[in-house]
């Protein structure tokens, strides 16, 4: 049977969540709206489709749209599951504050829009260190929050007192969408439009969003909220596309970033690892890297081809993986596990 990249299918799959996205104008704020596109991400990653691919270890050899799963003896588990609820919202905890935040990017020339969660209680008499967190292809800022659980995850592990106050911040990950998109129900150019080379809207996320997260979208949060703006007590992590573009910046700009975090990342990740680290001197500098993600998961290759070069690079890493797949209970978990292990 022919093969077909990751990219190539990864693409389409983004391109039929795209069609259901534009049928809803509002889209892009609607809880409903980014549980579609989720779920049909979701069932495209776990529908194997006929014929059945070369089979392999522990997994049947079925990976939906990434292709077959080959599991290997260094994925597993590195901590268990979280508790029954540690995702519910619970109304005898404090809940902190979503704020939507337009700002004007310099590096884009366009106005754009990110959320960022102040915790409770918070105040300008004292700093806070600042988690960054990148959504997926068929998302928008408000995807961790809506699709995901990320400011309820967070509430519940401060009321227990098992992490320090942050501050959350959940960037646009498509450089192309701006706030006049976001208000005509629009997605950018990542949702389907060519670019000049032709390619399907990737762009968009790659460098021209590293330029607007490194030179506007931190800037900012460092001259607007009462946050921390050293390396030590900034972290970055996403899903998906986001995990792609955070290990694309964060293993390389250890200046920015102590903490790194790819969770079930996708095929914008660069390729081979030894474009994407090309001197492993570099990421060694990261207080912490943590690569995530399910054995369902037709992408795992994309992260243990990280791994394995972190490994044979002497990098040190967390390498988890569970039995999810490329969903939101993949994501959750490792964010709650995650966020209890960073800014010590």
């Amino acid at each position: 049977m022919r093969r077909v990249s990751i990219l190539a299918v990864f693409t389409a799959i983004f391109v039929v969540a795209t069609c259901l996205a534009q049928t809803d104008k509002t889209l892009s704020d609607s809880k409903a709206g980014l549980k579609r596109v989720s779920s049909a991400l979701l069932a495209a990653a776990q529908d194997p489709a006929p014929p059945p691919q070369a089979t392999g270890r522990g997994a049947g050899g079925r990976g939906g749209f990434g292709g077959p799963i080959e599991l290997g003896p260094d994925d597993k588990p590195a901590f268990p599951d979280p508790p029954a609820g540690f995702n519910t919202k619970r109304e005898d905890v404090p809940h902190g504050e979503l704020t939507p935040v337009e700002y004007d990017s310099k590096s884009l020339g366009t106005r754009r829009r990110m959320r960022i969660y102040t915790p409770p209680g918070y105040t300008t008499n004292r700093k806070y260190p600042v988690l960054y967190l990148l959504h997926g292809i068929g998302g928008t800022d408000t995807e961790w929050t809506e699709a995901c659980h990320a400011n309820t995850i967070i509430d519940n592990l401060l009321a227990e007192g098992k992490i320090q106050p942050m501050v959350l911040v959940f960037p646009d990950g498509n450089s192309s969408r701006t706030v006049a998109d976001l208000a005509a129900g629009g997605r950018g150019a990542g949702a389907g439009a060519r670019g000049a080379a032709g390619r399907m809207g990737m762009d968009a996320w790659l460098a021209p969003f590293e330029t607007d997260l490194l030179k506007d979208i931190i800037p900012y949060v460092d001259s607007h909220y009462s946050v921390y703006a050293d390396r030590d007590r900034r972290a970055l992590a996403g899903l998906s596309m986001g995990g792609g573009q955070t290990l694309n910046i964060g293993l390389v700009h250890p200046e920015t970033f102590a903490w790194v975090a790819g969770f079930s990342s996708a095929p914008d990740t660069r390729q081979p690892p030894s474009a994407l680290v090309p001197d492993p001197a570099v990421p060694k500098q990261l207080k912490l890297i943590w690569l995530a993600c399910g054995n369902k998961d037709g992408l795992i290759r994309i992260s243990q081809a990280v791994h394995n070069y972190l490994k044979e690079n002497g990098v040190p890493h967390i390498w988890h993986v569970d039995g999810n797949a490329h969903d939101t209970t993949e994501w959750d978990n490792n964010l709650y596990l995650f966020s209890q292990r960073i800014f010590k």
